[in-house]
């Protein structure tokens, strides 16, 4: 017991600074858990969760009895793999530039620059994505495309440039997140390994390769892992509001979450939405499970668990 009380007393402001973090864990994500069964439920607003009638598995078929199902799960894996990959590869880059950055206040200058993307609200990113390919008066389309004497595109009518735009799009906006966390690990790597290397000759690039990127692995492969959990997510915000819901671009902007969401509004079928939920959750529990074991197998340090 005193043992116990001991423990309490040294670490009581740690614990009571992870209070709130538990607090917000608990509320979002254990008290809805009993909305699970919503999912294999007929949701009658009259009988309430237990008492609407048992389904079974009916409410899945939603997702996969559609002609559409096969593209809106290529989309959803596929954008994701993009961002996942060349995500990765621009934070690290960003990071490592602004380690060479010699001045202080430039430095956070640049970074507060990086940062702010992924502060503002995805309608004011539509907005702005807007103000740059709108077909009347985008300023690609007035101030790019005519001084080049080329005939203006309509953007927002263009399947195959979207694949390109949401890349960019979401490359811009979260890249900041990323790249403020593997700069937090680089400046933490012991200077002495960058003198040692510098005294035997390596050129920065090799000192990259050898000594920052081996440094920071471990970072990589654990946001990598959580990156991949929830592979079967989409920024809703990037795919239904940027490309403004146009219809013409379904095929390259539909994923499964609005996906569900025009199903939503269309049935107000909240058993079918709440089963779309379920598969994303088990599907990326499940790659999260393989993606660690793989690691594991290869490198055991560096797995999540």
């Amino acid at each position: 017991m005193k043992k116990a009380l001991k423990t309490i007393k040294r670490f009581g402001p740690l614990y009571f600074m992870m209070l709130p973090a538990c607090i917000y864990i608990f509320i979002n994500n254990y008290v809805p858990l009993p909305g699970v069964s919503l999912a294999f439920r007929q949701y009658n607003f009259q009988k309430g969760i237990y008492g609407s009638p048992f389904i079974g598995l009916s409410n899945f078929k939603f997702l996969f009895a559609s002609k559409d199902a096969w593209i809106i799960i290529r989309n959803t894996i596929g954008y994701n793999l993009i961002f996942i990959i060349l995500g990765t590869i621009c934070a690290i880059a960003v990071a490592i530039l602004l380690c060479e950055v010699k001045s202080k206040l430039t430095r956070k200058i640049s970074q507060t620059c990086i940062l702010i993307p992924y502060l503002v609200s995805v309608v004011i990113v539509s907005y702005l994505v807007f103000a740059f390919l709108s077909e009347g008066n985008g300023f690609i389309n007035m101030s790019v495309l005519q001084k080049l004497g080329l005939d203006k595109i309509s953007w927002y009518n263009e399947p195959k440039y979207w694949p390109f735009i949401l890349v960019i799009v979401n490359l811009w906006k979260n890249i900041g997140y990323n790249t403020i966390m593997y700069y937090a690990m680089i400046i933490a790597i012991d200077k002495t390994y960058y003198e040692a290397a510098r005294v035997d000759g390596a050129t920065r690039w090799q000192q990259i390769i050898n000594i920052t990127l081996p440094s920071i692995k471990p970072t990589i492969i654990i946001l990598t892992l959580m990156s991949v959990g929830r592979i079967m997510y989409s920024d809703f915000g990037l795919f239904y509001q940027i490309p403004m819901n146009s219809g013409t671009l379904i095929d390259v902007t539909n994923t499964i979450d609005t996906y569900v969401y025009r199903g939503l509004m269309q049935t107000n079928n909240i058993g079918m939405s709440a089963a779309a939920g379920v598969y994303q959750s088990v599907v990326g529990f499940i790659l999260v499970i393989v993606a660690n074991l793989i690691v594991k197998k290869i490198e055991p340090e560096s797995a999540l668990f």
